[in-house]
């Protein structure tokens, strides 16, 4: 037979009380916020479970509704970030050129290209874009 325990939340301040009911017992635990509280309250029904198979129904106000709603509104709420700040021109510091980025790092022999191969490579050179004296048109 399936037995039903009772998970009920009730927010104190930014913390959750929790008390999980059943199987005639009663236990208690304090949680940072919702999230947490559920996870605990897990915890707390395993302890009253002891490996029996049960069902849990989790209240806030008396509803399961309520709780629900405030856990889903909770999972899916993005954390709040402070705003992004953007640094004033001419602070952030130029990109670094070829000459001084740093090397690729060696890659391993099996994967190096024969010696021949590497001779025969011709320096790639980007071709110099070419500027366009034309009148743009007009609309």
């Amino acid at each position: 037979m399936v037995e039903t325990i009772t998970a009920t939340y009730v927010q104190e301040d930014a913390d959750w009380a929790i008390t999980v009911s059943g199987r005639g017992k009663e236990l208690t635990a304090r949680a940072p916020g919702i999230i947490a509280a559920r996870d605990r309250a897990d915890q707390l029904v395993e302890q009253l479970a002891d490996g029996a198979k049960t069902t849990v129904v989790h209240l806030l106000n008396g509803s399961a509704l309520d709780f629900t709603s405030a856990y889903m509104s909770a999972r899916l709420t993005l954390p709040k970030l402070p705003p992004l700040e953007v640094p004033p021109p001419g602070s952030v510091p130029k990109q670094q050129t070829p000459a001084t980025a740093e090397k690729k790092p060696q890659l391993p022999p099996s994967k190096q290209l024969p010696k021949e191969v590497e001779d025969r490579k011709a320096p790639a050179e980007p071709a110099p874009a070419a500027e366009s004296k034309a009148p743009a048109k007009q609309a």
